[in-house]
């Protein structure tokens, strides 16, 4: 075998990753021999194996942990059965009950929901914590599931190179314990890592210096052209490789579908690469962009769909563009009658062909059950501020063309942005409310600054002057703090309490569409 793909924990396991589909079906489609494991889902199931967490609760269990372990098999089964969407009471009982279990392998310095791992000890901006990882010196609760099951799979694949897929902060720690292990148990083998989280790193890592063992290379920006150099050169090439090609068609045949807590199939999808728009002053996509924007050819990507859906069964689809281009929702409008038996959501703007009625009731009869939406604020100045190009003119209306259609809003605002007054955070917590509405479900958080948003002062240190791989700037004590207690204030508001309470727990947007609000579908 030419080449694994490894998609360490931890990321939500309610899905496949996308990433590695891509890979995979470009690289075979370039002759070579190529394997991909979901590494993350197969440790949340090790994890959540009866037998196992039952060992990890001892002799007498609290009655919490007592009642999660009988009911552990049947909460899995729920979520990954039509049955789990009847009932949303049943089915957040069930995640809890398995969270419940997921926390008996913590510990006092570990942390780990569905899609989140942190370490009290070790952060995953510092060098020196990923090289402690690496060497074994600080094993990660992954570690048990990576030595009696990972391995030995790894060993009778006995691939040329081994590559790392690592988009989240939340994979750093575990993927450089893997890698580390990897090294050890297979020294021949080349060990390559790339993705979304160490492109980000790009600069800095080029400015340090830095190599990150026990890795032979790091790739950033799309790894479909580097891979295939580095395997057609056996292994000599730069440590750090730039990668330009983009590919779109995915081969997911190496993914139990099935297995994925999910209660119905969904498979991930994107129409584009990068941000079309590329111009919010708060994002990095606009500071430091993980992929130069490309696109499929708005006509071809509903064929995309109906022919993944021909070839898995799966009739649910993740769009997980940045934002969907606007093209495509046209091109996905107009062929609502062939699409009418799919179901799709993902991210949009406020854009103002959004306005147009008779597109976004195209969008409904092709199968859009959802629509993720950046609001952002509810101040005209601080969107001007960010350079959403956005109005919220356009946002009232739009919200009420989706509402009538039928397809649910997730609408996303954040708190706290430089020079944020506090009257421009009632006005985001006025907005809201007048629109609660036609809201379907909500997200609430704190700003947090990129390290290279032109948004920050030149002066501004990093959030941890100790993580120079850190991704984010500090706004300052005063500044979080008035943000704060403006989210707490909105979070305690009736109205916006009955949205956040629709959230599916753990899962939130990933879930969101199973549960549409009632009058929505």
């Amino acid at each position: 075998m030419d080449l694994l793909l490894l998609h360490p924990p931890a990321t939500k396991p309610a899905e496949p990753p996308l990433g590695l589909a891509v890979l995979a079906g470009h690289l075979r489609s370039q002759g070579f021999t190529v394997a991909a494991i979901d590494a993350n889902l197969q440790a949340y199931l090790y994890l959540l194996d009866p037998e196992r967490a039952a060992a990890a609760a001892g002799a007498q269990p609290a009655t919490a942990v007592r009642r999660a372990l009988g009911q552990c098999e049947r909460s899995l089964q729920l979520l990954r059965s039509p049955a789990g969407v009847a009932s949303f009471p049943r089915y957040a009982t069930a995640v809890r009950h398995l969270q419940t279990l997921l926390e008996l392998y913590t510990g006092a310095d570990e942390r780990l929901n569905f899609g989140d791992y942190d370490h009290r000890r070790l952060s995953p901006f510092v060098p020196a914590d990923l090289a402690r990882c690496a060497k074994g010196e600080v094993p990660t609760l992954f570690a048990g599931y990576f030595r009696e099951q990972l391995l030995p799979e790894i060993a009778r694949h006995r691939p040329r190179c081994i590559a790392l897929s690592i988009n989240y902060r939340h994979q750093l720690l575990p993927a450089f314990e893997l890698a580390g292990l990897l090294a050890r148990a297979f020294p021949e083998i080349p060990l390559i890592a790339g993705g979304g989280m160490l492109t980000s790193w790009r600069e800095v890592l080029r400015h340090l210096e830095l190599h990150l063992l026990p890795f032979r290379h790091i790739v950033f920006g799309p790894g479909e052209g580097p891979l295939a150099q580095l395997l057609r050169a056996g292994g000599a090439a730069p440590y750090f490789l730039d990668g330009t090609t983009t590919c779109h068609t995915a081969d997911f045949a190496d993914f139990p579908l099935c297995d994925y807590l999910s209660p119905l199939p969904v498979l991930p999808v994107s129409a584009s690469r990068g941000c079309y728009w590329g111009r919010c002053r708060f994002c990095p996509e606009a500071s430091s962009p993980t992929h130069a924007y490309s696109a499929v050819a708005a006509g071809a990507f509903p064929e995309l769909l109906l022919r993944l859906a021909a070839e898995t069964g799966v009739r649910r689809f993740h769009l997980t563009d940045n934002a969907i281009p606007v093209a495509t929702l046209r091109a996905l409008a107009a062929r609502a009658d062939d699409l009418q038996q799919l179901r799709w959501h993902g991210f949009v703007r406020f854009e103002r062909a959004l306005l147009d009625g008779e597109l976004v009731r195209g969008l409904a009869r092709s199968g859009c059950t959802l629509l993720q939406l950046g609001l952002e604020s509810g101040s005209q100045a601080v969107l001007e501020r960010m350079g959403k190009g956005t109005s919220l003119v356009d946002v009232a209306a739009i919200l009420a063309q989706l509402k009538a259609a039928g397809i649910a809003s997730y609408v996303y605002v954040m708190l706290g942005t430089p020079g944020e007054s506090p009257e421009e955070m009632a006005a985001t917590e006025d907005f809201l409310l007048r629109h609660a509405d036609e809201i379907g479900f909500l997200n609430l958080a704190l700003m947090n600054l990129p390290r290279d948003s032109d948004l920050a002062s030149a002066a501004a240190p990093l959030l941890d002057e100790a993580a120079p791989l850190g991704l984010y700037r500090s706004l300052g004590d005063a500044d979080r703090s008035a943000a704060r207690r403006a989210l707490t204030r909105l979070q305690q508001l009736p109205e916006i309490r009955t949205i956040l309470q629709r959230t599916p727990p753990y899962f939130t947007s990933n879930h969101a569409f199973f549960f549409p609000p009632s009058g929505q579908s």
